[in-house]
């Protein structure tokens, strides 16, 4: 049997009230959740090559840990 391995603060109840979460969301929630997220000042969304995804999510992790 394989355990499932969650990041620190996380357990199987969070994660189940996190899908709840998104599943009971209609299509204008969504929309208002993501329209919110891309009004925040500090905060950039922009498009990087895949590739780079692993690194950009260790510096992100290195920088939330200081």
């Amino acid at each position: 049997m394989m355990s499932n391995a969650f990041p620190k603060g996380w357990n199987e109840e969070r994660v189940r009230q996190v899908i709840a979460h998104y599943e009971g969301q209609s299509e204008d929630e969504q929309f208002a959740e993501i329209d919110a997220a891309l009004l925040q000042e500090d905060t950039v969304m922009m498009a990087i090559p895949a590739r780079l995804a692993p690194e950009v999510r260790a510096l992100i992790a290195r920088a939330q840990e200081q």
